[in-house]
């Protein structure tokens, strides 16, 4: 299958009376990450929720191609888009290797898995190395294993786009940084990844675009370097920050309120 753009047009979102996302507007390419940056309250994960069909825009449209989201069945829908969300909980004691073989279910026909869907499981885990945690219970892992597990589930699935929301939330800078080189890896094998992240120099440093929202709107749009200069930084998040280029990418240093 041809992968298509992630289109978001004209947005609108409303949560209760107060206005969250307002008017954005943005084509998301495949093969690349895209960051999306922003203080707490700017609207991060209410776009990725947009963007994944899970919540209907008051106005404006999403699309994968020319197909709006909200036509596909949910069948289809999970055949094309995987969210990873926010701070996922694994309440039940299942095995690594079941939790990977859930993102098959939207793959599957009526007589369970096949060989398609085990040797996608398969390579998921291979592409996330948990092999070796495959008979361990989900509920034994730590956050980072339960990370690569999650995405693992995500990537059986071989879908077009993944979604993270804050994938790194309570990985210590080792295991955040192992996250996102294989976000990275995914982009560079044609899928579409767009993660919201807090991080500003893990999202320079993976993140093909960096996408700044502000109050609901697009603030800055473009390469790390272009996005992420000490004058969007003061804006968005009220702050001084030193930006240096080194060969791992750019390094930002916050040294203060503005």
């Amino acid at each position: 299958m041809t992968r298509q753009l992630l289109r978001a047009h004209d947005i609108h979102v409303d949560l209760g009376q107060r206005p969250v996302l307002k008017g954005v507007t943005l084509d998301l390419k495949p093969g690349e990450v895209t960051a999306i940056l922003g203080p707490n309250g700017a609207g991060k994960s209410t776009l990725l929720s947009c963007l994944a069909g899970l919540r209907t825009p008051r106005a404006g449209s999403v699309s994968v191609g020319e197909v709006p989201i909200g036509t596909l069945a949910l069948r289809a829908r999970a055949q094309r888009l995987a969210l990873l969300p926010q701070n996922a909980e694994i309440a039940w004691p299942i095995t690594v290797d079941a939790l990977v073989s859930l993102g098959r279910i939207p793959h599957q026909g009526p007589f369970g898995m096949n060989s398609t869907d085990r040797a996608a499981v398969a390579e998921a885990l291979a592409t996330t190395r948990m092999e070796a945690f495959a008979g361990r219970r989900v509920t034994e892992l730590s956050g980072g294993e339960r990370t690569r597990a999650l995405l693992a589930r995500a990537l059986a699935g071989r879908p077009e786009w993944i979604l993270a929301d804050e994938p790194l939330t309570g990985l210590d800078p080792g295991h955040a940084l192992d996250a996102l080189l294989l976000f990275r890896a995914e982009a560079q094998s044609g899928r579409g990844v767009v993660l919201t992240l807090h991080d500003l120099t893990l999202a320079a440093r993976v993140a093909d675009r960096v996408v700044v929202l502000l109050d609901g709107g697009i603030v800055a749009d473009g390469t790390p370097k272009a996005a992420l200069t000490p004058q969007v930084l003061a804006s968005a998040y009220g702050v001084k920050a030193a930006i240096n280029e080194s060969p791992g990418g750019l390094q930002i240093e916050i040294e203060g309120r503005v």
